[in-house]
């Protein structure tokens, strides 16, 4: 493990209208960040996995590549009528998909980012969120494959122009998910055809073991799938989803967790002791546990080992959103997108709570690489007000917020948690900084200190304080902290009225005798 001295520092991608840039992460010199990279123009960015290199797509169709430790651009491909690109998880190889009239023209292309030569070439009709990236590489990119019509492809990573060295036969497949830590493994979906359910499956990528899946699991009422693998390759959870809720208990169809093991000991649904929809599943850092919100609001988060044995209840409440600390230690349940935005810190070691926050109309959320810190960003085209980026401790307190104009997306440089310290060190050595809060026209707009948000008072009609008012009269006791300066103004001017009436009247009075 990294020495805590020569940990890498924290650096943070934005992207607005006018391009991205880059920043050094917290924490900051005078409240401030620093920026790592001038504003380049470009339409998206994207780092690799691994956090070597960084993808921005340009105009005219130029994507260029920059090298992480000093943000110079090495290489820029020119590829027309590209639509999509991604850089492998070490960044040795740039995918693109360009649009494409006819099977004659290869339209899917693997380049070499060092040298720029392309080392594979194939036809292929259309891409969707399901497909893409088309050539799936494992993290440390020792495993290649693809999937095919009714098959998984495989490449040699090292040597493309082999090109398919060994298929495995899956009739229907339709979405495939490679194991990353290892790539031992993958895990393939096909749906529910002719009435025959739907069924995961999970293969050896070796190719003396390829013949039968090693694990497998079926059920109905599937029509999408989301695959996810643990550090380790040994555990999979396949949340299936369908569209159409039978029971009329959701308008937004209905979810099952199912959880399959590489070595067979488990394959079924996972325990959960409330019903409802599936909101979010994550995975620890080590692959030993997994935390999964759901049941209907207010949903329940519960914490599982690889057995399936729940660990730890972490109570209910507007939560759809759960993400893990990459150290181990913490854990943060959020509910954003149509929920109020509270977030709740959590320290799983010691099994407590650490603190409560609230980050409303967060599109985006994730720990920093050292485990220290947790970025939420309110995002553009999701939203078109208010956009911008919140930064907390570990513990929940606000660090940082800028506010910008316009964002399209905020994210941290990807680093590998064991090139820094023990996550109790990392806490001790940062300063507790005050709260900044900066607004921006563009980037180097300045930061002021402002103090923590006034909670609104609740929105009260005329008819209620009036309401308010005869109540005080009838029953006794005052209106007045109930009522707003206005009525107030208003009872003492109708008071003064009747009094001064009831004057005139008593006045008439007497001189009438």
């Amino acid at each position: 493990m990294a020495a805590k001295d020569t940990a890498p520092s924290l650096e943070i991608l934005a992207r607005g209208p006018e391009g991205c840039f880059v920043w050094n992460g917290p924490p900051f010199g005078n409240d401030e960040p620093s920026v790592k990279l001038e504003r380049v123009p470009c339409s998206s960015a994207k780092f690799s996995e691994d956090g070597s290199r960084l993808l921005v797509m340009k105009s005219d169709f130029v994507i260029s590549i920059y090298d992480c430790s000093s943000f110079k651009e090495i290489k820029s491909f020119q590829v027309p009528n590209v639509l999509a690109a991604v850089l492998s998880p070490c960044g040795t190889y740039l995918q693109t998909f360009q649009k494409s009239s006819t099977p004659q023209v290869k339209n899917l292309v693997l380049w070499k980012t060092e040298s720029g030569e392309s080392v594979y070439q194939q036809f292929q009709k259309n891409m969707t969120k399901t497909t893409w990236p088309s050539i799936r590489l494992s993290s440390d990119e020792a495993i290649a494959c693809r999937m095919a019509t009714n098959e998984i492809q495989f490449f040699d990573p090292k040597d493309f122009s082999k090109g398919i060295v060994h298929r495995i036969r899956v009739p229907g497949v339709a979405a495939v998910e490679l194991s990353m830590v290892p790539g031992s493994h993958v895990a393939a979906f096909i749906p529910e055809s002719k009435g025959v359910p739907a069924s995961v499956q999970i293969f050896a990528c070796g190719k003396e073991m390829q013949s039968q899946p090693v694990a497998r699991r079926s059920f109905f009422r599937c029509d999408t799938v989301q695959l996810k693998w643990n550090r380790g390759s040994t555990g999979l959870l396949a949340v299936a989803q369908a569209d159409v809720d039978k029971t009329n208990q959701s308008y937004y169809g209905e979810s099952k967790l199912n959880y399959l093991t590489t070595n067979g000991s488990h394959e079924g649904l996972v325990p959960l002791r409330k019903e409802g929809p599936i909101h979010d599943v994550q995975w620890s850092c080590s692959g030993s546990e997994f935390a999964v919100v759901y049941g209907f609001m207010p949903a329940s988060a519960t914490l599982f080992d690889k057995k399936c044995h729940p660990l730890l209840e972490l109570g209910s409440g507007p939560y759809n959103t759960v993400r893990w600390n990459p150290k181990g230690k913490f854990l943060c349940l959020a509910g954003f997108g149509n929920l109020p935005g509270d977030m709740a810190f959590w320290d799983y070691v010691d099994k407590k709570n650490i603190g409560t926050t609230k980050a409303e109309w967060s599109v985006t959320s994730e720990w920093s690489p050292d485990g220290c810190y947790f970025m939420t960003a309110t995002t553009a085209p999701r939203l078109q007000v208010d956009n911008g980026i919140k930064i907390f401790h570990h513990n929940g307190s606000l660090y940082f917020k800028k506010m910008f104009d316009k964002l399209y997306e905020a994210q941290w440089k990807p680093e590998s948690p064991d090139r820094f310290g023990e996550i109790a060190e990392l806490i001790k050595s940062v300063d507790s900084l005050k709260v900044t809060e900066t607004k921006s026209q563009g980037q180097g707009a300045v930061s002021k200190k402002t103090a923590p948000p006034q909670k609104p008072a609740a929105y009260r009609p005329p008819h209620a304080k009036a309401a308010a008012a005869v109540q005080a009269e009838l029953f006794g006791g005052s209106s007045t902290e109930q009522m707003s300066k206005n009525a107030l103004k208003n009872m003492k001017k109708r008071e003064k009225q009747r009094e001064k009436k009831a004057a005139e009247a008593a006045t008439t009075a007497g001189g009438s005798l």
